[in-house]
């Protein structure tokens, strides 16, 4: 169409500027009519052929127009599908809290954002908000006894325990932590207790420590006042726990408290082909919070409850090779003290490397199959202990963790299993004292050994519902003064533990434990039932496997 037109403008431009001689005689009337009325006819085709071209252009504009209306839709249609499905994937991978608040009709909210790339915000000026996580985790617990409240003191040995027939606030836990800088992370925990029979309020730090984020070749360093990491008890929290007391052995071999002070720790990930983890830590070995060491101390270490002479005879050996009465008493010419098995304790200075605590801990984790996931742990410590200059102790320890959870589920059912055993070699040294009679009585040295364990079966049967069973046993050898079987905290004891537990959301957790003990230094079996209650504000701190 458009070669057509070119041609007939040609044309007609052609014959309009060819000489009139060229095809009539000039002033020929005739002859120039008939030019004029070619030239009418030619204008006239011209602007027909205009008008169609303009008319083409305004269709072809109407087409593009549609074509693009119509792709800009299914784009459109597109990205619809794509977020419907993104969605759908993001509802099938909900957390556990997810799907808590969602059930609970709490609107929906933005992540938190990565501390590791935004550790800061500017508030304008120099000043600069830190990011930070603050939390306050409270228990609380009723219950009764077949004991009164002084053997109930000697049956739970966890400093945050319920230790008496009534209520009892285990504690209130008070955290903070977050980024320091591109270069560290920070925690501090903050608790408060109440004592039952007292009232009195007490005021401890628990931990304030300063943890590593940038170290090369899987390094990281800790450095503060934190607990030991030996074994899986003692590291944890008391609202970690699952059951509601701490367990006998862990009491006997680290105190109330848990084993904690000032040091650091240095652990390292090496390259293989499943989750390992190495500890190497230094801490001091004093203080109230480290009773197998230089703190010595333990609430009723030397006797107590409604005890009575022992009449078995479990017989052991000294560090010579004796055979010897482990229930008979320590003969002490009147000397008697408040660290472990009755010793006394003998102040120390730190006077170098060797008064200090060691720790040593290699953790393995294996993913068996899709559904079973279990961590296998080694610990040890070394120090010098309370009763003498030349008096040392070695604790080892082996735990593992297993759990079964179906591949695709979100929280329940699962299955845990977990076990730790410790063994303690406490090397007193000889003491000898000047009776009031100018006589001296003395303590011979010998290597007193502690053991125990416990296994614990926890079976979460249907959603917020679980169950368990806990056992334990703790037992030793070598004399305590007054008898190791007067002993509370080196007799030998079982306890038996069932456990149901109802979680109504994250956030809190109830739980209703029965306690049967068998202790050497009880008359009778006792019989405890405790009902704990356990509610948090603020950041919910990740459980640990």
């Amino acid at each position: 169409m458009r070669t057509t037109l070119v041609i007939a403008l040609i044309s007609a431009t052609s014959i309009l500027l060819s000489p009139p001689g060229a095809n009539a005689q000039a002033g020929d009337p005739a002859e120039v009519r008939a030019l004029r009325s070619q030239v009418d006819r030619l204008q006239q085709t011209v602007e027909q052929l205009q008008h169609t071209i303009l008319q083409m252009q305004k269709d072809s504009t109407s087409r593009d127009q549609a074509l693009k209306q119509k792709v800009e839709a299914q784009e459109a249609q597109v990205q619809a599908i794509q977020r419907q499905q993104v969605d759908r994937m993001a509802a099938q991978v909900d957390s556990p809290l997810d799907q808590a608040l969602n059930e609970l009709g709490v609107p929906d909210f933005e992540p938190e954002p990565d501390r590791r790339a935004l550790w800061s915000q500017p508030l304008g000026g120099n000043t600069q908000l830190r990011l930070i996580d603050i939390s306050a985790d409270v228990l609380f617990f009723a219950g009764g006894s077949s004991e009164r409240d002084a053997a109930i003191s000697t049956l739970q040995g966890g400093g945050h325990d319920p230790k008496q027939r009534g209520f009892t606030l285990g504690q209130a836990e008070f955290s903070l932590s977050g980024a320091v800088d591109p270069y560290f992370t920070g925690e501090a925990h903050i608790l408060t207790s109440v004592n039952p029979s007292t009232g009195e309020t007490a005021l401890e730090l628990e931990e304030a420590f300063l943890t590593s984020s940038a170290l090369p070749y899987g390094l990281q360093l800790e450095v503060g006042h934190s607990l030991t990491e030996f074994g899986l008890i003692n590291p944890q929290h008391p609202h970690f726990w699952d059951w509601i007391d701490q367990p006998v052995v862990n009491s006997r071999m680290f105190g109330g408290d848990g084993m904690r002070q000032a040091g650091f720790r240095a652990s390292w990930l090496p390259p293989t082909p499943w989750f390992s983890e190495f500890h190497f830590g230094m801490q001091n070995a004093g203080g109230v919070t480290m009773a197998s060491f230089l703190g010595g101390e333990l609430a009723h270490a030397h006797g107590g409850g409604n005890g009575h002479a022992g009449e078995d005879e479990h017989a052991g050996e000294d560090e010579h090779g004796h055979a010897e009465d482990e229930h008979a008493e320590e003969p002490t010419g009147g000397i008697q003290g408040d660290g472990i098995a009755g010793r006394p304790i003998i102040a120390q200075d730190v006077r170098g490397f060797g008064d200090f605590l060691y720790l040593t801990r290699l953790e393995n984790s294996f993913n068996f199959t899709d559904d079973v996931t279990a961590v296998f742990g080694l610990s040890g410590l070394y120090g010098p202990n309370s009763t003498g200059r030349d008096a040392d102790t070695w604790l080892y320890g082996l735990d593992m963790k297993w759990r079964w959870q179906p591949a695709g589920n979100f929280g329940y059912p699962f299955l845990t299993w977990q076990t730790e055993i410790m063994k303690r070699d406490y090397h007193v040294a000889r003491y000898t004292q000047e009776t009031e009679t100018g006589d001296f009585a003395s303590l011979p040295g010998r290597t007193l050994k502690d053991w125990g364990l416990y296994t614990q079966l926890l079976y979460g049967f249907q959603t917020r519902w679980a169950a368990g069973l806990r056992y334990e046993y703790a037992g030793g050898s070598g004399q305590s003064i007054g008898g190791r079987k007067n002993d509370p905290f080196r007799d030998d004891r079982h306890r038996l533990s069932p456990l149901l537990v109802w979680r109504p959301s994250e956030f809190s957790r109830i739980r209703l434990q029965y306690n049967y003990d068998m202790a050497s230094h009880l008359k009778d079996d006792a019989h405890t039932i405790w009902l704990g209650f356990e509610w948090m504000y603020g950041a919910h701190a990740a459980h640990n496997f």
